[in-house]
């Protein structure tokens, strides 16, 4: 797809603002553009008044109900005084469209992202996930989809088989590995039972603002329904005893308000491996938007799928290891 011919080459300075003033809003024409890829997230000024966040959600992504989930979720949580962002109700909705778009806006917070080196700081993480979670548990998402082996795995296994980004000469060996990979994480899987909950999906520091001694999380928009675990192993870093010490204090914070089921710890290399997978496959998919090759320029390289399978290569032999142990 041309540049020029992608959806999101309709958005622009004067589209912006037309959109929000359809809300109400008197902007002053102060414009700065926010670090998403997924979507196009904008700071807005507003005439007298704090600046407002504009999201643009990417089309035939979402629906309009799983935008209103992700929305309801969000609000939940708020309600319950859970530090997020929640999306500003206007005239008794969250959402608007606007050409191709739905569109939702935001108040600004401010804060910095976390470092969590000390113990305390990872057990207030831990403490405001699992409050996150004790809503997230009281119902599913019924429209938006869950975490699991066909989505995140086998689907981008295709797809990436099925395009021209992988080179012609690591073809067999990619579908090779990635055969045995999958076949590993199905069989973790079975083994270990789990209780798929409403979580955020795509929890790191990134998407966390640490002011006030707390964390505010941010960026639900890849919010779906799986294991607790997954929006806690990627505060994890370092080699295994670090890692260990490390979700031991997320887990004591975690405990403070909701159980944690300690089998889901075993899983973690499963769900790092698939999330590899499904990285590779959303940037391809994305490579006719000319934000992603700008920032993925290596993607579309030799080196790149070289070093993606010794990735995977390395995934089946972790999945095997010990897992974490914990301290708690």
């Amino acid at each position: 797809m041309r540049p020029e011919n992608h959806p999101f080459s309709a958005i622009n300075p004067d589209f912006i603002l037309d959109t929000i003033e359809s809300r109400g809003f008197r902007v002053d024409a102060r414009i700065l553009e926010l670090n998403s890829y997924e979507n196009r997230v904008f700071q807005i000024g507003i005439e007298n008044g704090e600046p407002i966040i504009a999201k643009f959600y990417r089309p035939d992504r979402w629906s309009q109900n799983q935008v209103q989930e992700e929305h309801d979720f969000l609000l939940e949580l708020a309600s319950n005084e859970i530090s997020v962002v929640a999306p500003i109700r206007l005239e008794g909705t969250t959402q608007f469209k606007a050409g191709k778009f739905i569109v939702a806006l935001f108040k600004r917070r401010g804060g910095r992202t976390p470092l969590i080196e000390s113990e305390s700081s990872r057990e207030i993480l831990g403490r405001t996930l699992s409050q996150i979670h004790n809503i997230g548990a009281k119902k599913p998402f019924a429209y938006r989809p869950s975490i699991n082996v066909d989505d995140y795995g086998k689907s981008s296994r295709r797809w990436l088989l099925e395009a021209e980004f992988i080179p012609i000469h690591l073809k067999k060996k990619y579908e090779k590995v990635s055969n045995i990979l999958i076949n590993r994480i199905e069989e973790k899987f079975a083994r270990h039972e789990f209780k798929n909950i409403r979580i955020h999906a795509d929890c790191h520091l990134g998407n966390i603002l640490w002011r006030e001694q707390r964390p505010h999380f941010v960026d639900f928009d890849d919010s779906r329904n799986g294991p607790a675990v997954q929006d806690l192993w990627m505060f994890l870093s370092g080699n295994l005893s670090e890692k260990s010490r490390q979700m031991s204090d997320i887990i004591r914070g975690y405990t403070d308000f909701r159980d944690f089921n300690l089998g889901e710890v075993t899983l973690i290399e499963s769900l790092r491996a698939l999330r590899i997978m499904r990285h590779s496959a959303w940037i391809g998919k994305r490579w006719g938007d000319p934000a992603f090759p700008k920032a993925f320029p290596f993607f579309n390289t030799e080196k790149y799928w070289v070093e993606h399978l010794h990735q995977l290569s390395e995934q089946i032999e972790t999945i095997e290891e010990p897992s974490i142990s914990l301290d708690i």
